[in-house]
């Protein structure tokens, strides 16, 4: 009586299997742990494009050093003069610009009046100097007052209508529309982008 217990032949047949040659028992005995099999293909290198030369370079003069800085200057200035810096950066910023530079301002003569001023309100100067100069810096200041606040309500209707959603504070962008416009026009960062009487 075959017993109940007893596994069927082809149960205990063993999967078939190539033997391994003596070299392949030899290396993988010799292998390390971290050993990871070939690709089949080499493995490409590296491109050299942006890389530093392997070669040292030649150590510049004092001459060379000192031209080298000041090119590396010239540039930064002229980056800067073009571009402008932290603080003129977003379209809001840009608009208040254009605002100013479109248009001539008060402001730009407010340097030269009251050096003019200084001058006129010296003691050693007549009285009708003197009352002169006391007119001129009230007509100044007055008129950089006015042109101002209309510079300001110019800002303030076109933010409103080109940026609705803006998170530009209004008296930040003021401040700086205020500061440029008493800024001579070649002495301007970024330099003006509109002639004057365009458009914005």
């Amino acid at each position: 009586m075959p017993s109940l217990f007893r596994r069927k032949s082809a149960d205990l047949a063993d999967p078939v299997t190539e033997p391994e040659t003596p070299a392949e028992e030899e290396s993988e005995s010799t292998r390390a742990r971290g050993y990871t099999p070939g690709k089949g293909r080499e493995t490409p290198k590296r491109p050299v494009t942006g890389r530093r030369p392997a070669g040292a370079t030649k150590p510049l003069s004092k001459d060379e050093a000192k031209a080298l800085r000041r090119q590396r200057r010239a540039e930064a200035s002229a980056e800067f003069r073009r571009e402008g810096g932290p603080r003129d950066r977003g379209p809001e910023r840009l608009l208040a610009r254009n605002v100013v530079d479109s248009r001539r301002t008060v402001g730009t003569w407010f340097f030269g009046g009251a050096l003019v001023v200084l001058i006129g309100s010296n003691q050693a100067m007549p009285p009708e100097i003197r009352l002169a100069s006391n007119l001129l810096w009230g007509a100044l200041a007055l008129g950089v007052v006015i042109d101002s606040v209309l510079i300001s309500r110019k800002i303030k209707k076109l933010v409103r209508e080109r940026f609705p959603r803006t998170d530009q504070r209004m008296g930040s962008l003021y401040f700086y529309a205020i500061m440029r416009s008493i800024t001579f026009r070649k002495l301007r960062t970024p330099e003006p982008r509109v002639a004057l009487g365009d458009p914005v």
